[in-house]
């Protein structure tokens, strides 16, 4: 069984998986989300990137200003959650 919220994201998912291009990606969900949501997504990307170059947890928390438990759940996704199937977060590119 497959809730419908899980349902939805796999909608989701492999419809921005069929957009054409960067700027399309970015048109549509400009249209979707709400400012706030535009903010705190990137956000969690350089949290991602934070923690892959080993920066500690309650660095990242300051300098992004987010809380520890937000860096803590990113730490752990890391560690062995759904980011342990997903190379790119250690490819160099995605590091500053």
């Amino acid at each position: 069984y497959m809730s419908m919220g899980e349902k939805n994201f796999k909608e989701f998912v492999a419809f921005m998986s069929g957009l054409k291009n960067k700027e399309e990606m970015a048109r549509f969900l400009r249209g979707i989300l709400t400012p706030k949501e535009i903010e705190e997504l990137p956000l969690r990307l350089q949290i991602t990137k934070l923690l892959a170059s080993g920066v500690p947890q309650r660095a990242i928390a300051q300098k992004l200003g987010v809380g520890i438990a937000t860096v803590t759940r990113g730490s752990r996704e890391l560690k062995g959650g759904y980011f342990k199937s997903v190379k790119w977060w250690k490819s160099s590119r995605w590091r500053d």
